[in-house]
């Protein structure tokens, strides 16, 4: 099995780390690799420590690890911050120039010594440079084409000369010093130069960006999205975007307006799309039992961060699943989908909108930090299956059009303001013609009639959960979101275990998934939360319950090594 090397970028807020890790990134896959990067940062406006972890590897690489081959470290707190997270002949580049003590770190990490400030300082960009001149001493300690390097960043700085040009100077003088001091360097360290030299086309993109994508591919033509850590990144995709693939991007005063305006714009009849994260989705929720009783299309992304209140605002969690399947008093039909990776998040974004058009009801895709925010390479989307589908639609004047009409599928038929049709929608419990009413008849047959669509979607459209790995296995993993990839990643070594991976959290694959479970021979549920709402909901619906939980709830996503542990500790305990 192909390795995974590890490098980490770490050092104080404004130092580039996070520029010049896509920078190293786009290195890699243009080397013919696959990256996998995971980026911690404080909920400070400015300084705090900024570490960014590449993760490469010929193999697809699916997860973050706890430690690392090479550390770059540009100041004395990434050493102390990361000394208990270096591997086996690992390296450290660090600042010779800047008194740093190296005597901290496990004596079997060697030492890379290189004057970054001093070189910065040559190239003439004092120690904004410093970045760059690590990146040049790390291209040659890991044998990587240098004129590639400089060829990306030129792509990068081209409209920037006198930028670009202190950059290839300091990339050139971090490379040179690396080559003369250490041109007898161990071997063990990682090549680039063994990659494919004419790899097949990837893209680099994180969650957020995937979203935006998919949201653009499906045919978005409003959005409405205040600012809030960790949606905000399909927010600047979304606004940057808007005049190329004409739809209209609004950033509201909050996120009340934010739902009620992609609401008002659904019933105008244009695809509509909000976004928060939990503090957000608080405000939304009266909006969101207005989409429902007025059955009203709406596609809402939840980007799960910790809590309660303001909690962790740049960490990641799955600590909001409960809240967001019971957000509003009573119950209406909603929609909730949890994406595991990049390419989940694109494909359920791209389904949200349909299923929306076609159940006249709210659906939530729900992202972790972790998602929307790591990095990963992968292959062009294909959309070439993907037809866009308004759903019930009536589209010519009809007198007897009733936008509430009880049907058998329970979905009626949905016009447009302008169309000839004539209704009321209001937040009351209303008739087949939209006027408030309140008899028992109709209230008892508007209720059935919303909520039987939720049993239709079960029926049509929704998957059987995917099961990884072999069919038999002495241990079932079961968990949502992007514990996948972790997961993924660690039972890559274990021919005996496998991963039930939930995507449906309403309505829920109930009898699937009780019978997966029940025929394994034994289940731990791995969950970025307290008290285990993933299990809680199995147990709910099935009435299966899961008692061994791997429970974590600080906010950093798990590690590849962490689940590795895990399997292992249950394995000794089956006596495998």
């Amino acid at each position: 099995m192909p390795q995974v090397y590890k490098i980490k970028i770490a050092g104080q807020a404004g130092q580039g780390i996070k520029s010049s890790g896509l920078t190293l990134s786009r290195f890699a896959v243009k080397s013919g690799f696959n990256i996998y990067n995971y980026f911690e940062y404080p909920s400070l406006i400015r300084g705090g420590h900024n570490v960014m972890q590449i993760n490469i590897s010929q193999d697809e690489v699916l997860g973050p690890s706890i430690y690392c081959d090479l550390l770059i470290a540009l100041n004395q707190e990434s050493i102390h911050k990361h000394k208990n997270s270096m591997s086996k002949d690992s390296f450290v580049i660090y600042d010779s120039d800047s008194k740093i003590r190296t005597d901290v770190l496990p004596e079997f990490v060697k030492l890379l010594p290189v004057p970054l400030s001093k070189l910065a300082h040559e190239a003439g960009g004092q120690d904004l440079l410093i970045n760059m001149v690590a990146l040049g001493a790390a291209a040659y300690v890991m044998e990587g084409d240098l004129n590639l390097l400089k060829q990306l960043v030129s792509e990068e700085y081209a409209d920037k000369p006198e930028i670009l040009k202190a950059d290839i100077e300091a990339i050139d003088k971090g490379y040179d010093y690396a080559h003369e001091l250490y041109k007898d360097l161990n071997h063990s360290i990682f090549k680039l130069s063994i990659g494919n030299k004419h790899p097949e086309p990837k893209m680099i993109l994180n969650g957020a960006d995937s979203v935006s994508l998919a949201a653009i591919s499906a045919g978005v033509q409003f959005a409405a999205i205040y600012p809030m850590s960790p949606i905000s990144g399909i927010m600047s995709n979304l606004a940057k975007y808007q005049k190329d693939f004409k739809f209209i991007f609004k950033q509201p005063e909050d996120e009340i307006s934010a739902i009620t305006m992609a609401i008002g714009a659904s019933f105008a009849g244009a695809r509509s799309l909000t976004a928060t994260s939990g503090g957000g989705f608080c405000l939304m929720t009266e909006g969101l039992g207005l989409a429902g009783i007025t059955e009203t299309p709406l596609v809402l992304i939840l980007g799960m961060r910790p809590g309660p209140a303001t909690g962790l605002p740049t960490w990641s969690s799955q600590g909001d699943l409960q809240f967001v399947l019971h957000a509003h008093q009573d119950e209406f039909p909603r929609i909730v989908l949890a994406a595991g990776d990049l390419v989940e998040a694109f494909n359920q974004t791209m389904e949200a909108f349909y299923l929306a058009d076609k159940y006249q009801t709210p659906v939530v895709v729900l992202v972790d930090k972790n998602i929307n925010e790591h990095e990963q390479s992968v292959n062009k989307f294909d959309i070439s299956a993907y037809k866009i589908d308004r759903g019930k639609l009536e589209t010519e004047i009809n007198p007897e059009y009733k936008r509430y009409a009880l049907t058998p599928d329970g979905i009626s038929p949905r016009a447009f303001p302008g169309s000839g049709n004539f209704f009321v929608a209001n937040s009351d419990e209303h008739n087949e013609t939209g006027f408030s009413n309140e008899e028992i008849d109709n209230r008892n047959s508007q209720m059935k009639k919303r909520m039987s669509k939720l049993e239709l979607c079960k029926n049509k459209n929704m998957p059987d959960p995917e099961v990884y790995g072999p069919s038999n296995a002495d241990l079932t993993i079961v968990s949502f979101g992007s514990n996948k990839g972790s997961i993924l990643q660690a039972i890559k070594y274990y021919s005996n275990v496998n991963y039930l991976h939930l995507t449906w959290m309403n309505p829920f694959p109930a009898e699937k998934v009780k019978q997966i479970l029940e025929n394994a021979n034994s289940t731990m549920v791995v969950e970025a939360n307290y008290s285990g709402q993933l299990a809680n909901l199995i147990h709910q619906e099935t009435g299966f319950e899961i008692t061994d939980k791997l429970l974590k709830f600080d906010g950093r996503p798990f590690f590849v090594e962490e689940i590795e542990d895990e399997i292992i500790k249950r394995l000794k305990g089956l006596n495998l």
